[in-house]
């Protein structure tokens, strides 16, 4: 007999008479003569409730149906008279799928800090705050593949492997078949003539180079993958492995670039509202209070906009003593961003027109000569979450910025023959998706709302 989801199950519209559900128990209740289970099987918050009586074969295996074990019920699915569930099933059969030692599955309590999950992750999305984060990531994945397909863009696979870097940090992680120890440079040449791809090979920190050359045959497209960066970095807000978003528009400005973001970004959460609506409201009750407001708030106003010199005439003009004092020139802190969006404009704001030197060489300089036409989209209680730019489509301004960086035009040969060949105007944002779902959830640490989180001296799964 084919299994029904829970899910399915609690919405149905009619009563039952033979209905099959699996799902792992959460809670046991033992009375005379009956006994209560709570069964979850992921794919939703709600348990459903399933009566056990003692005249039932199911009654022959309650006993080992202890809070983790997984089981396989058919019975009757009925109304209900409890408060707060419409349908109950009543169990004829049930066969012990997995037992779950109660001795030593580590769940048996309501509340775990996020901090000891961590170190079970191979478990902690059976608790209703992470399956309730992982599904929220789903449907917010969902939403970012529906905005992009509505609007006209093509997703377009960019290579993981890669011999550029397209942020010229250089924290990126070699890739290798060269033996870890005993490898030595040829008398001519170079190490890695014996490597696999006789070059230097990375994991890539960005698809945006290659977004970029598709953006130039295709118009509109964008790329949805894992990025890397060797950043040894502890801060809740990064990891060394992490999920992007980076679209690429030919014929586009900067003001372009802004408005997709900010469209993008309300579409997602306008989506996941609709579509999570239990699950986010867990996150409201009992992880933010304020979240339901911060995202109604994003939804119902346009977003603030600022050049990067206003910006830092706002943060001088506060009366805020910053960590980082705000100077021109300098990148903006976390601490400044968050102050923009949160405190000051009391909603997202998109920072525009940065100085070149604090900016990759991509970036269209602009004709001050001293900015160059990139933008940060910050929201509250995050900072940056978009980072975009115009990108400089003329080729001896291009060329000119990748050696005044200190970096070889010879290693983007393929990106300035773009320049030669029919260049054209265009624009492009890269969007964290962790940081997102940060936003979403109120979740105040990246490691929580991605499953297996890649942490310096965390490779455990």
């Amino acid at each position: 007999m084919k299994r029904t989801q829970i899910l399915d199950a609690l919405n149905a519209s009619a009563p039952c008479d033979d209905i099959r559900i699996c799902g792992w128990v959460r809670t046991r209740r033992d009375a005379k003569g009956f006994s209560f289970l709570e069964l979850n099987d992921g794919s939703c918050l709600t348990n459903i409730q399933v009566i056990v009586d003692e005249e039932t074969d199911a009654y022959r295996s309650v006993g080992e149906a202890t809070t983790g074990a997984s089981v396989d019920i058919r019975g009757q699915l009925v109304e209900s008279p409890g408060k707060g569930q419409k349908w109950e099933v009543r169990a004829a059969t049930m066969t012990l799928l997995g037992k779950a030692d109660p001795e030593t599955f580590p769940l048996q309590k309501k509340r775990h800090s996020d901090e000891y999950l961590r170190t079970i992750a191979h478990l902690r999305p059976r608790t209703n705050k992470f399956g309730a984060a992982f599904r929220i990531r789903a449907e917010a994945s969902y939403a970012v593949h529906s905005f992009f397909r509505e609007n006209g863009f093509f997703n377009v696979h960019t290579p993981i492997l890669t011999g550029s870097d397209c942020e010229g940090a250089g924290e990126m992680f070699r890739v290798t078949t060269l033996p870890a120890v005993g490898a030595s440079a040829p008398a001519e040449g170079s190490v890695f003539d014996g490597d696999f791809f006789g070059k230097e090979c990375s994991l890539t920190v960005s698809g945006q180079l290659e977004a970029e050359i598709m953006a130039q045959s295709l118009g509109k497209v964008y790329t949805f993958g894992p990025t890397f960066r060797a950043e040894n970095s502890n801060t809740p807000r990064h990891a060394a492995e992490f999920w992007m978003v980076e679209p690429e528009m030919a014929f586009a400005d900067l003001e372009d670039d802004m408005q997709l973001a900010e469209d993008m970004v309300k579409y997602v959460i306008s989506h996941v509202m609709k579509h999570c609506a239990a699950d986010l409201d867990l996150f409201c009750k009992f992880v933010d209070k304020e979240l339901s407001a911060r995202l109604e708030n994003i939804l119902a106003h346009p977003f603030a906009r600022v050049s990067y010199t206003e910006a830092i005439e706002i943060l001088k003009a506060s009366g805020r003593k910053f960590e980082y004092p705000a100077e021109w020139g300098a990148d903006l802190q976390t601490e400044h961003e968050r102050y923009l969006a949160e405190e000051h404009f009391k909603k997202p704001v998109a920072v525009y027109d940065y100085p070149k030197e604090i900016k990759a060489f991509y970036m269209r300089l602009n004709d001050n000569g001293k900015t160059v036409a990139a933008m940060d989209l910050l929201v509250p209680r995050i900072g940056e979450l978009v980072g975009g730019s115009q990108r400089e489509e003329r080729l001896d301004v291009l060329e000119a910025r990748i050696k005044e960086l200190g970096q070889n035009p010879d290693d983007y040969w393929w990106y300035l023959e773009l320049r030669k060949f029919g260049t054209a105007p265009h624009a492009g944002f890269g969007m964290g998706f962790e940081r997102l779902l940060m936003l979403l959830t109120g979740i105040g640490n990246i490691r929580d709302v991605i499953p297996f989180p890649r942490t310096p001296r965390h490779l455990e799964f």
